[in-house]
């Protein structure tokens, strides 16, 4: 191209403009705010420093702060893998080169899944339930007095967990009652009860009417005529749940009310039992349910009430993106509080701090509790609270303290509850620790952790706390900025703005979007601390959706997408560190799963780093786990180009993931194809042999390594050998749709909607299938992605915007972004009021994937070439992004107007070669470690 001459004048009405622009998006909002309080937990705004979260819901009378620590789990050290699972590997592979894929999970079901956690003695507690033991008489019966039980709302569509019923699985009693109409006497009626979880036993008027233990099913029993009364009829359910959802949960289609109507009439003609029922625990301690894997757990809650502070004036809860402080004001009588919230990773504690402009008017009272039945609080000194506690069925003890520091007023403490009256100010120090140091070692001591963390900040101020937490919070956060022009709606609520976002021009709240992405993941994943799980390090619930565990064939490495890119390295070293515990039982797994070296890792892990198979075998003999977390390894090479890294730490993993896959590779009798086998294209398919994505992971596996045996001067001849099989994997192939094929046999279905997206990887996000050298994959791959259509879950979303950012198509890609940016409560997927992901329910990886897709529409760095603004839609005209990372060593600033670009500063940290495209423009030159390059919009320096 030909090489464009710029005047000096002309240099400097460029760098003007630039700097103008940068002048316009500088003092981006970074705030989420509200002018009303948080109600359920999804409206609360997430604070934590890697090890300690906390949810702060700001009501002004009753102010709840719901806190974890990253380390609280079920579960104990133990081993998950399955000895003499490998014996029956051969047999369940002929079955599905047979085509015999029931048998072959039926097998797999039997014999090759991994061990499950110890089980309690059912029968005899069931026995004793059903024998009334713990009551006095029969709630059954008619005559029995239940005046003294408690209300509760029937029924309960996500389980009584979720509906303020903590702990509460067990056996329990429901009764209500219902008139009979005069025209209904002698006829048979109809009882419909929806769904229970998980067994019932049901009776109307003493008699035994219908029982089913099975979670998913619907009740409908039949009251013979000679079993009604007139008048008045009594309903008592006995519901026994062992773990998670239970109880009357009705129907998913929450329209839909339990009913008693005449048989052979239609339910419009009947009575609703919806409302409230009485209830009745009769035994709360259920044996212990055999579980594959652990779940993360809740620690407790703080609850601060304030008399007198239930009638406000301008009230405004606030989270800070810039300071990771959480703020909320109100004013009485004249008065203005304030309370500030942040979870300092210097000094190890939640900090509250409540004051008010008028001398001696803050007074409350603190009280501190846990969800969990096994837990207690003392006294330890007229400042402090302790709560003790100990996980149901697991090895886990965790210890919390609350120590109240006053400027002036008074603090004392009584019972469970300390008391404060006429300050000027306080502050809250929340500290908690666990017994748990290792996967294999629970021998910490809890109260140590506390004790060690308040002594930290015994001789400070709440001034130098509250500066330390934030320039250790900064040297992260500020290393990236990010604008699309001035924020126009700074006086709009966080929920308004949401709500408004997918139908009006709001750019800036995109912006805003990858910033609280950003603050989620360093507020998750600190350095020392243990990685990001389903929910981030936030959750209320002692039985999680989906265990809040870490699932690794597609969320657990969303959580990390952003890290590179998004100039947040370090946030991955907790990754990284779970990586090298994972090899180490990983390692087990692949010896008695697969009589294999090296390791491996299915589809879910928790904190006891469990990598055997779980759950059905029809989904979980997923078998690309570590060769995908090894891609993570393999990226932050790249991006940062530290060789220390990848010789001492990367490529011993990955070398040893290539070992496995070596041995476990296997000749498809049909086409003579290497392939991956058992397995299944996550979570969909059923156990099949040669799932695409193991295919592209295992490539990409290969090559990696190949790559890092060269650079590092090593292993040459194990290098060759993956070279040579790499050649022989069944390869990608376009099937008779003009899709990309998910399976090695051409059985795509053009009307699948399923939310994986499996056999994309190679195009994000992996690199195998591009526009440069793959075009035609790159086609298939894309009438796939159409096919499946783009409403999905929530993180479906996020790889979906980052996979049409691949694709080049950023109006599309950001169509997408609509809807993950979209109100949930109306239904779906999209975004809770404080912006968690909602799947639905939430979880966090939506959040990391949206963040990063977003960034890919503004840069990628595959290739060996640093394309600008590659997918810029038209809904982010104007931009600026500071800090934004590239592979090969290279951190961007640059800024484009009206859709062009303006100008781009590339910082070499490397002192590589770079290539530099934007649109139809390319530029290569030499850069040396710590130079900075400034190109105009035609890519010419300047």
């Amino acid at each position: 191209m030909p090489v464009l001459h710029l005047s000096g004048f002309r240099k400097f009405q460029l760098l003007v403009a630039a700097l103008m622009l940068s002048a316009s998006l500088n003092g981006q909002h970074l705030k989420l705010w509200y002018n009303k309080p948080a109600v359920k937990w999804t409206d609360a705004l997430p604070i934590g420093n890697g090890r300690l979260g906390a949810m702060i819901f700001a009501g002004p009378a009753q102010d709840r702060i719901q806190f974890n620590e990253e380390t609280l789990w079920t579960g104990e050290p133990r081993t998950y893998s399955r000895e003499g699972a490998s014996a029956y590997l051969p047999k369940i592979r002929q079955l599905l080169f047979e085509g015999k894929q029931d048998e072959a999970e039926k097998l797999a079901a039997e014999k090759f899944m991994g061990t499950m956690s110890g089980e309690g003695n059912k029968e005899a507690w069931f026995r004793e339930m059903r024998a009334m033991k713990g009551l006095s008489a029969n709630p059954a019966t008619i005559s029995y007095d239940d005046s003294k039980w408690k209300d509760m709302p029937v029924p309960v569509s996500e389980g009584w967990e979720a509906a303020g019923w903590q702990g509460l699985d067990g056996a329990v009693w429901l009764r209500t009652t219902f008139e009979l109409p005069e025209k209904w006497t002698g006829r048979n009626l109809i009882i419909d009860l929806g769904k229970i979880r998980d067994q019932d036993f049901t009776y109307v008027n003493g008699e035994l009417i219908g029982s089913m233990d099975d979670a998913g099913a619907g009740r409908k029993y039949t009251i013979k005529a000679s079993n009604v009364r007139k008048g008045k009829n009594y309903i008592a359910v006995q519901v026994l749940n062992y773990y998670d959802k239970g109880g009357l949960v009705g129907y998913k289609d929450v329209s839909r009310k339990l009913l008693v109507y005449p048989e052979g009439e239609a339910e419009s003609t009947g009575i609703p039992l919806n409302g409230n029922w009485k209830y009745l625990v009769q035994n709360d301690e259920p044996p212990a349910v055999p579980r594959f894997q652990a779940d993360y757990q809740p620690f407790g809650d703080v609850v601060l009430a304030f008399q007198g502070h239930e009638k406000t004036e301008n009230y405004k809860r606030e989270l800070d993106l810039q300071n990771a402080v959480a703020r909320t004001t109100y004013k009485i009588n004249g008065t203005t509080f304030t309370r500030e919230y942040f979870a300092s990773q210097p000094n190890q504690v939640i900090v509250i701090h409540i004051k008010a402009d008028k001398p001696r008017s803050v007074s409350f009272e603190a009280a501190l509790s846990s969800p969990h039945k096994n837990s207690a609080v003392q006294k330890i000194d007229d400042h402090t609270l302790a709560l003790s506690l100990k996980v149901r069925n697991g090895a886990l003890r965790g210890e919390s303290y609350l120590r109240v520091v006053s400027l002036k007023g008074k603090v004392s403490v009584t019972g469970d509850k300390v008391n404060v009256s006429g300050a000027d100010q306080v502050t809250l120090y929340l500290s908690a620790g666990t017994n748990y140091r290792r996967y294999n070692d629970v021998s910490g001591d809890p109260a140590a952790v506390c004790k060690n963390a308040l002594t930290s900040v015994a001789a400070k101020d709440y001034e130098s706390i509250k500066d330390a937490h934030i320039k250790e919070y900064q040297k992260y956060f500020n290393t990236f900025s990010v604008g699309f022009g001035p924020d126009l709606k700074t006086d709009v609520s966080t929920d308004k703005r949401l709500e408004e976002f997918a139908s009006s021009a709001d750019p800036a709240f995109a912006a805003l979007y990858i910033q609280y992405g950003r603050y989620l993941l360093i507020s998750s994943s600190r350095p020392g601390t243990r990685p990001a799980n389903l929910q981030g390090i936030w959750n209320d619930l002692l039985t999680p959706p989906w265990g809040s565990k870490y699932t690794t064939n597609i969320n657990l490495e969303m959580n990390y997408w952003p890290s590179e890119i998004l100039n947040l390295s370090p946030m991955a070293g907790p990754l990284f560190d779970m990586i090298d515990e994972l090899r180490e039982t990983g390692s087990t797994t692949a010896r008695m799963h697969y009589n294999a070296p090296g390791w491996v890792l299915h589809h879910n892990t928790d904190l006891w780093r469990g990598t055997a198979p779980i759950n059905a075998s029809n989904h979980g003999i997923w078998v690309s786990g570590a060769a995908w977390l090894c891609h993570h390894l393999w990226e932050h090479y790249v991006f940062t180009q530290d060789k220390e890294f990848l010789k001492n730490r990367a490529y011993p993993v990955m070398r040893d993931a290539a070992l496995f896959f070596n041995t476990f590779l296997i000749r498809d009798p049909k086409t003579g194809w290497l392939i991956s086998t058992p397995s299944n294209s996550p979570e969909q398919g059923g156990l099949v042999a040669g799932p695409a994505m193991d295919h592209q992971i295992i490539r990409d596996l290969f090559k990696n390594c190949i790559e890092a045996a060269s650079i590092l001067q090593t292993d040459k001849s194990f290098a060759d050998t993956l070279q040579r099989k790499y050649k022989d994997i069944a390869p990608n192939q376009v099937g008779k749709y003009g899709q990309l094929q998910e399976w090695l046999e051409d059985e795509d279905d053009t009307t699948n909607k399923h939310r994986h997206v499996s056999h994309l990887w190679a195009v994000y996000p992996g690199n195998e299938i591009n526009w440069e050298t793959s075009s035609v994959l790159m086609k298939a791959a894309r009438q796939s992605l159409i096919y499946r259509g783009d409403a999905a879950t929530g993180w479906s979303l996020g790889w979906k915007i980052n996979l049409w950012s691949r694709f080049r198509e950023g109006d599309h890609a950001f169509n997408l972004v609509k809807m993950l940016i979209s109100p949930a409560e109306k239904g779906g997927a999209g975004s809770y009021t404080n912006l968690f992901d909602a799947h639905p329910p939430f979880q966090i990886d939506g959040n990391f994937g949206g963040a990063a897709g977003i960034a890919e529409m503004l840069l990628q760095s595959q290739n060996g070439v640093i394309d600008l603004l590659p997918a810029l839609p038209s809904a982010l005209p104007d931009g600026e992004i500071k800090g934004i990372c590239a592979r090969g060593g290279f951190e961007l600033n640059f800024s484009w107007k009206s859709g062009r670009l303006q100008y781009a500063e590339i910082i070499s940290k490397a002192g590589n070669d770079c290539s530099v495209r934007y649109g139809d423009k390319n530029v290569n030159f030499k850069t040396t470690k710590g130079g900075k390059y400034r190109l105009n919009g035609a890519l010419v320096k300047f």
